[in-house]
């Protein structure tokens, strides 16, 4: 059986990015894994790690990662996820980057949180041994997605097995928006026909409710979005339907 790995920097990128593939793949017999990298609980944040859950209605007594963590359990279960790690890191706001323009900087100097990422992946990938990794290009140059994608470089995966997903809402916000520099040249594009799984991708989406007002404006505005943009992303390979779309060697 082959075993598909989705590595996602929080708790609701690879619903957004690839959920369509996630489930089309677990459709089709699948075993889907799917790790995120920073999932840890901070007692008592402040500054801008508490602005970034009171922003969201959620007051400072309340454990905002472990309320994501329950949304994606709840996310993992309702598409069938067979595997579910959440990493011990994290996030970019607990290390330093003091502000929402900072998150988009390059890595600081003393953010030495890639070697962390690595040995967070590394037992995943030697336990299950994935035919597929799917990971972010890291589009909209969040920094802890760059984190990510920089240490996937060095874990040794056979770079045929690798696919970059384009990072939502990013890939939305600034459509002109360029992979980092860690994601390999001269890669191609492997278009995924999502069009029988945007529904389940929309129901997945919306597992992640503190995220939906800030991310779509509402619940009501995730098929729309979705819609809309996944329809672009065929026609823009020459499809009708909808679809996902990935940078990586193996194109067939």
């Amino acid at each position: 059986m082959s075993t598909a790995l989705f590595v996602s920097p929080h708790l609701d990128d690879v619903a957004f990015s690839c959920g369509g593939t996630l489930s089309a793949l677990k459709a089709k017999g699948w075993t889907v894994a799917l790790v995120t990298v920073f999932t840890r609980s901070v007692r008592e944040p402040r500054g801008f790690a508490l602005e970034c859950q009171t922003a969201k209605g959620l007051g400072p007594e309340v454990d905002y990662m472990a309320l994501r963590r329950e949304e994606d359990w709840v996310f993992a279960q309702r598409l069938g996820v067979d595997l579910t790690v959440w990493g011990e890191l994290e996030e970019a706001p607990h290390r330093g980057y003091a502000s929402a323009e900072a998150l988009f900087q390059p890595p600081r100097l003393d953010d030495a949180i890639e070697a962390a990422v690595a040995r967070c992946l590394r037992p995943v990938l030697w336990e299950l041994k994935p035919d597929r990794v799917f990971v972010p290009q890291a589009l909209g140059s969040h920094v802890d997605h760059v984190q990510v994608v920089r240490a996937v470089q060095g874990l040794g995966i056979p770079s045929n097995r690798v696919l970059y997903y384009r990072d939502m809402p990013y890939a939305v916000r600034q459509p002109d928006a360029k992979p980092d520099a860690a994601v390999p040249p001269g890669l191609g594009a492997l278009m995924v026909d999502i069009t029988e799984h945007l529904e389940r991708k929309v129901e997945g989406c919306a597992c992640y409710g503190t995220q939906l007002a800030f991310q779509f404006g509402g619940e009501e505005g995730v098929a729309p979005l979705l819609k809309a943009f996944h329809e672009r992303e065929a026609e823009a390979h020459g499809r009708t339907g909808a679809a996902e779309v990935f940078l990586t060697e193996a194109v067939s």
